[in-house]
C-alpha cells in the first residue's frame, strides 16, 4: 500500500506543476484549474491510505474518522464556494491563508510532543523543522488575518505606523533567532512558546504596517508563506507531497509578489518586511483625500454619443466594476461597439481590484476575448491615440498623481496613464478616495468627465442609449 501511495503523490505533483502551467496563460487557466483539482483528488486518496496503513487504530475506525473530517471540509468548501462573491475572493484567499498558517503551528506542535514518546526529542535537525514551521506558520495566521481585515473594511487601511517600527521588527527577528538556540539547547517547551507568541506579533505588524495601496502584493506574499508554512509542516510529517507541493506554492508566490513589486516600482524587501526603510510620519502627502477642483458630470446619453463617434476605445476596470457586477453589461457594450468598427481595448493594470487576475477573471466570466485583454504595459503607449477611456470602478490605478505628486503615498507607482486620450469618462458612485485614500487629480482634468452611479446600471442605459444596432 506504500508503495501505491508512493506513485499517487508522485502523480499528484506532476499535476500540480502542470496545473501551475496551465494557470499562467488566460486561454489555458480552466485546464490548469481541474488538473489542480484533480491532482489534490489523488493526493487526498494517496493520504488516506497512508493512514488507513499506518493508524493504530483498527482500520474500520480510520476509516470512519477520516471520513467524517472529508465529509465536513468538503462540505464547509462547498458551501463558501457557492456562496462567496467574486469582491470577496481577496479576503476569502486571505482567510485561507490564515488557516495554512495555523496548521503549521498545530502539526509543529504535535510534531514536537510526539517526538517524546518515541525518542527522537533530541534530534537537532528535527528542533531546526519544528521551530521553523511554528515561526513561519505564526507569521503567516496573524499576517493574514490582519490582510483579511483590511481587504474586508473591517480596519483602517492605512499603514500602522509606530515610533520605530523598522527596529521592533530586527528585535523580534533578533529574539527568535536567540530563542531557536535556546530551544535546541534545552529542547524545552518555553522557548518554543515564546516564540509564538513573538512570531504572532511579528506577523500582525508586519502585514498592519502595509497600506491599502500594497495589499494585493501582500495576498500574493502571504501565499508564499503559506506555501513555506505547507512545506516545513511536510518536513515535519516526513511526507514528500507536502514539501514539494509548498515549495511550488512558496516559490510561485514569491516570484509572483516580485513581479507585482516591480510592476508598482515598489521594493521586493520593503513589502515583505513591513514597509522597511519607511519611517513614521511618511504617510499621506498634502491634499491626499483632500478636494483638488470642480468635476464635470455627464448623463448615460452623453457618453453613449461620444461612444458612437469613437473609433477607438479602452475600457479600465477595477474593484468597483466587479462591486458592481458591471463585467457583463460591460462586455455587451464592448461586441456593440465592436460590431460597429470601433476598435475597443482593454487595459488591466498588475493589481487591479485587490487580488492578482482579478479582473481577468471577471472578464474572462463574462466572455471577453482574451486577445483583447492587456495589460497595462501593453496599452499605456496607445492611450495618448485612444478617442475615449472608460474608467469603469478604477481610482488608484488611474490616478496621475503617483506620477507628478512625489509626496503622494502611491509616489512611484507606475499606473494606466488615461488622462493622455481625447476624452476620459470615469464610472464612480461618489468623489470618494480609492481604496489607498488618495485623491486622484484625474477626476478634476478639462478632458475628463464623471459619470455617476451604480456601473452595471450606468453601463446599461449607455447600451440603451447607444445609437448602434445590438449584436443579440
Amino acid at each position: 500500500m506504500t508503495s501505491t501511495a508512493q506513485a499517487l503523490y508522485l502523480l499528484a505533483a506532476v499535476l500540480f506543476v502542470l496545473s501551475l502551467a496551465g494557470l499562467s496563460k488566460q486561454s489555458t487557466a480552466r485546464r490548469g484549474t481541474v488538473l489542480g483539482m484533480v491532482g489534490m483528488a489523488v493526493a487526498l486518496a494517496a493520504t488516506v491510505l497512508l493512514s488507513l496503513e499506518r493508524s493504530s487504530r483498527p482500520v474500520l475506525v480510520t476509516g470512519v474518522l477520516i471520513a467524517l473530517v472529508l465529509a465536513v471540509g468538503a462540505t464547509v468548501g462547498t458551501w463558501r464556494a457557492r456562496s462567496v462573491e467574486m469582491t470577496q475572493m481577496p479576503e476569502m484567499i486571505a482567510v485561507l491563508h490564515s488557516f495554512v498558517g495555523l496548521a503549521a503551528v498545530l502539526v509543529g506542535y504535535g510534531s514536537w510532543l510526539t517526538a517524546g514518546t518515541d525518542g527522537h526529542r533530541g534530534d537537532v535537525v528535527h528542533g531546526v523543522e519544528v521551530y521553523l514551521g511554528v515561526l513561519i506558520g505564526a507569521v503567516t495566521f496573524t499576517g493574514s488575518v490582519v490582510a483579511y481585515l483590511k481587504l474586508a473594511a473591517r480596519i483602517r487601511t492605512a499603514p500602522l505606523m509606530l515610533p520605530g517600527r523598522n527596529v521592533l521588527n530586527l528585535a523580534a527577528l533578533a529574539a527568535c533567532v536567540a530563542l531557536l538556540a535556546w530551544f535546541l539547547a534545552t529542547d524545552g517547551v518555553v522557548p518554543l512558546l515564546l516564540m509564538t507568541v513573538v512570531a504572532l506579533a511579528l506577523g500582525w505588524h508586519l502585514v498592519a504596517s502595509i497600506g491599502g495601496g500594497d495589499m494585493p502584493v501582500v495576498v500574493s506574499m502571504l501565499n508564499s508563506y503559506s506555501g513555506w508554512a505547507a512545506a516545513a509542516a511536510g518536513f515535519m510529517l516526513g511526507n514528500d507531497l507536502l514539501i514539494v507541493t509548498g515549495a511550488l506554492v512558496g516559490s510561485s508566490g514569491a516570484i509572483l509578489s516580485y513581479l507585482m513589486c516591480r510592476a508598482m516600482n515598489r521594493s521586493f524587501v520593503s513589502v515583505i518586511l513591513g514597509g522597511y526603510g519607511v519611517e513614521a510620519g511618511t504617510g499621506a502627502g498634502p491634499g491626499a483625500a483632500g478636494p483638488a477642483g470642480e468635476h464635470r458630470e455627464v448623463s448615460p446619453a452623453d457618453v453613449a454619443a461620444m461612444l458612437a463617434a469613437a473609433r477607438t476605445v479602452v475600457v479600465t476596470p477595477g474593484y468597483g466594476m466587479a462591486v458592481a457586477k458591471a463585467q457583463y453589461p460591460v462586455a455587451e457594450l464592448v461586441s456593440r461597439l465592436r460590431a460597429a468598427g470601433a476598435d475597443v481595448r482593454f487595459g488591466v493594470h498588475p493589481v487591479a481590484g485587490r487580488l492578482p487576475g482579478h479582473m481577468n477573471v471577471l472578464l474572462a466570466e463574462a466572455r471577453v476575448p482574451y486577445d483583447i485583454v492587456l495589460e497595462m504595459d501593453e496599452v499605456n503607449d496607445d492611450l495618448a491615440e485612444t478617442d475615449v477611456v472608460l474608467v469603469i470602478g478604477a481610482n488608484d490605478t488611474v490616478n496621475p498623481a503617483a506620477l507628478d505628486d512625489p509626496d503622494s503615498p502611491i509616489a512611484g507607482m507606475p499606473v494606466l496613464e488615461v488622462w493622455k486620450a481625447r476624452q476620459v469618462v470615469v464610472f464612480k458612485r461618489s468623489m470618494a478616495t480609492g481604496y489607498a485614500g488618495v485623491q486622484n487629480p484625474l477626476f478634476f482634468r478639462d478632458n475628463t468627465a464623471m459619470l455617476f452611479g451604480d456601473a452595471r446600471t450606468q453601463v446599461e442605459a449607455i447600451l440603451a442609449a447607444l445609437p448602434l444596432p445590438a449584436t443579440r
